[in-house]
C-alpha cells in the first residue's frame, strides 16, 4: 500500500499511524518533518506545482516501495501557510524487517529536497520575506542514493 498526498490541511499525525500500521508490518520507521522557529519566525509559505509536485513525490515513493521492498508506505507533504511546530511533512515506511524501512525513510527525505518542485518563502517576525535557497550538502545527501 503506497499513499501519497500533497496537501494544504494540518497533517494528524496519529490517525496517519493508525492507517498504515493497520497492516501489521514487522518494522516501521518514521520521519516528521516541522517548521522550525528560529530567528524569530512566524510563517513558512510552501508553493508547488499542483501536478508536477505530487507526481514527484508519488515516483519517489514506488522508487522507495520497490528498491526496498515496502509492504506499505505513507508520504504526506504540506503546502500553503504554516506557523513553527507545524507538521510539514510525514513519511511512514514499513518492511519485514528494521533496515528496509530505515533506508527507505532516509531515502525518501534526502531525494524530495533536490527532486521535487517545492519553494519555501519565510517571513519573521521583524518584517523580513526571503525564498530557502537549497543548503550546502543537500544535492551530495541526495547523489549518495544514485
Amino acid at each position: 500500500m503506497i499513499h501519497v498526498a500533497v496537501q494544504t490541511d494540518a497533517i494528524d499525525v496519529a490517525a496517519e499511524i493508525d492507517r498504515h500500521d493497520a497492516g501489521g508490518h514487522g518494522a516501521s520507521a518514521s520521519f516528521i518533518g516541522r517548521v522550525r522557529g528560529e530567528d524569530g519566525l512566524t510563517e513558512l509559505f510552501l508553493d508547488h506545482h499542483p501536478v508536477l509536485t505530487e507526481a514527484g513525490l508519488a515516483g519517489l515513493a514506488h522508487t522507495a516501495a520497490d528498491r526496498w521492498g515496502l509492504a506499505a508506505l505513507t508520504l504526506i507533504h504540506r503546502v500553503g501557510a504554516m506557523t513553527p511546530g507545524e507538521t510539514i511533512v510525514l513519511v511512514l515506511a514499513s518492511s519485514p524487517h528494521r533496515a528496509e524501512a530505515l533506508a527507505a525513510c532516509e531515502y525518501l527525505i534526502d531525494r524530495l529536497k533536490t527532486d521535487v518542485m517545492l519553494w519555501k518563502r519565510e517571513t519573521f517576525a521583524d518584517g523580513r520575506v526571503r525564498w530557502v535557497e537549497p543548503r550546502e550538502g543537500d544535492q551530495g545527501r541526495a547523489e549518495r542514493w544514485d
